[in-house]
């Protein structure tokens, strides 16, 4: 090899650890326009389980902020130990988000949604049940019954479209006898507060959409085989739950028994949203008292996405334990 060779290749080899790691980033980054921007989005909000023979299907109707949660959200402790208790559960203290769960139980003999949603013209977070309905392989229009748990916006508001027409053309709707005589009664809406008058203007829209399809059940009954009713007053006068079974296997809907997990947890605290906070804790505690000693798993409405889970006793109050995801239903 010549002298001017071998300053050739020593130079190279020399030069090669500077070389590499620009020659590296250029292989490492493809060019900007093969790059499609960030989707943005999940994938559509529904999860299905077997209970027994029936089929359930949670869907998401998406989430409210409520900021700063120590201030009010609890009405019976302080705000620290509000604050407290959303770090120990590893959730942010300036807000809380409160997402919404809808259910779809298909018995074998009727299609039943729980409750109905916020509706398509609630806020941008929160109204996308009937495109996870859709998506999850159901039709409004196959829904043949309505169990309503109790009268609250994000409850009902979905039952109509914007022009206030009925989404489910082909259902009936089940309301509590005694969440009715109240929201109806034209005495208690003169007397409620200016804030309060909207829920008894909407609960006047949402069933009068449907007229002679609304049926008013008394709580503790059967609704349609395999589901019935269970009375846990307290978050409202007439709110219930519900179970459903087939076979040996069972499920509970709550409701808004608990609220968000932070109300599992600390079944004693009152939420701002419970009408009648002393009610609604010994509802809470009567429920889960019941669900833990049967081992029953359990669907809330506002606990997170998916929400199916079961129930254990955590200290003086309860925590749950999210149900496993399986292909295979």
């Amino acid at each position: 090899m010549s002298a001017l060779t071998r300053r050739i290749a020593l130079g190279a080899i020399a030069a090669a650890p500077l070389a590499a790691p620009a020659l590296l980033a250029g292989l490492a980054r493809p060019a900007a326009a093969n790059v499609p921007p960030p989707v943005g989005r999940q994938a559509p909000g529904w999860f299905r389980f077997k209970v027994g023979q029936a089929e359930v299907t949670v869907l998401h109707d998406g989430y409210f902020i409520r900021p700063n949660p120590a201030d009010g959200m609890v009405r019976n402790a302080t705000g620290e130990q509000v604050l407290g208790e959303l770090r120990e559960m590893f959730l942010p203290t300036d807000a809380v988000h409160n997402p919404f769960n809808i259910t779809v139980v298909n018995t074998g003999r009727n299609l039943v949604l729980f409750d109905a949603g916020n509706g398509t013209a609630a806020r941008p977070t929160a109204r996308f049940m009937l495109e996870n309905m859709r998506a999850s392989g159901i039709e409004p229009a196959q829904i043949d019954t309505i169990a309503v748990s109790h009268f609250h916006g994000d409850h009902i508001t979905g039952l109509t479209d914007p022009q206030g027409q009925p989404i489910f053309a082909n259902a009936r709707v089940l309301a509590p006898e005694p969440e009715w005589n109240h929201w109806m009664d034209d005495g208690r809406m003169s007397r409620a507060p200016q804030a309060a008058q909207g829920g008894f203007q909407n609960a006047r829209r949402q069933f009068g959409a449907y007229g002679a399809k609304v049926e008013r059940y008394a709580p503790g009954g059967e609704l349609v085989p395999g589901v019935s009713s269970i009375a846990t007053y307290g978050h409202t006068p007439g709110h219930c739950a519900f179970r459903v079974s087939s076979g040996n296997a069972q499920l509970i809907l709550s409701s808004d028994t608990t609220g968000i997990p932070l109300f599992l947890r600390n079944p004693d605290w009152h939420s701002a949203f419970d009408m009648d906070g002393n009610m609604a804790a010994a509802s809470r505690r009567r429920l889960f008292d019941m669900v833990v000693a049967d081992r029953i798993p359990v669907v809330a409405y506002h606990w997170p996405f998916p929400s199916a889970s079961y129930i254990v006793r955590r200290g003086n109050g309860f925590d749950r334990v999210p149900m496993e995801y399986s292909l295979a239903l």
